[in-house]
């Protein structure tokens, strides 16, 4: 890395990323006060999978709307931390806060901060560019 959570400054935009760590990582007080105090500064907070259990734990994502992985809703709703968690959607945008629920979900929740930060014919730019279109097997064979 470029930077350490010590040294690395005031951020525009915080993506916490989910994976099996975040099990671990949302009882990790030093690291959910970073998220808390980094977070309290920046544009844009978001998460993809089950990032949001950290945002919600660290306190940016709380009495907000959320969204994860389909696969660990349950768990982030029994936390009581979410005004409301939502399924089947890609991603969900309450105030500052924007929730992925997986990781192809978090390209399109990227794509869609792009249009956000920039404008929406940049982000289709960026869409084309890396050629995400996006037909999924066996539901987009012709």
């Amino acid at each position: 890395p470029d930077a350490t959570m010590e040294d690395c400054g005031k951020l525009d935009i915080i993506l916490v990323p989910g994976g099996q760590g975040t099990r671990a990582e949302v009882k990790n007080g030093k690291l959910l006060a970073w998220i808390a105090q980094t977070a309290a500064g920046c544009q844009w907070i978001t998460s993809v999978c089950t990032g949001a259990l950290l945002l919600a734990a660290a306190g940016p994502a709380k009495g907000r709307r959320v969204t994860t992985h389909w696969g660990f809703i349950e768990q982030l709703r029994a936390r009581n931390e979410a005004a409301e968690v939502l399924e089947n959607v890609r991603y969900v945008q309450d105030g500052n806060v924007v929730t992925a629920a997986g990781v192809s979900a978090g390209i399109d929740m990227a794509l869609w901060l792009v249009g956000q930060i920039d404008s929406p014919a940049f982000a289709r730019t960026v869409q084309r560019a890396m050629e995400y279109d996006p037909a999924p097997p066996y539901a987009g064979a012709v």
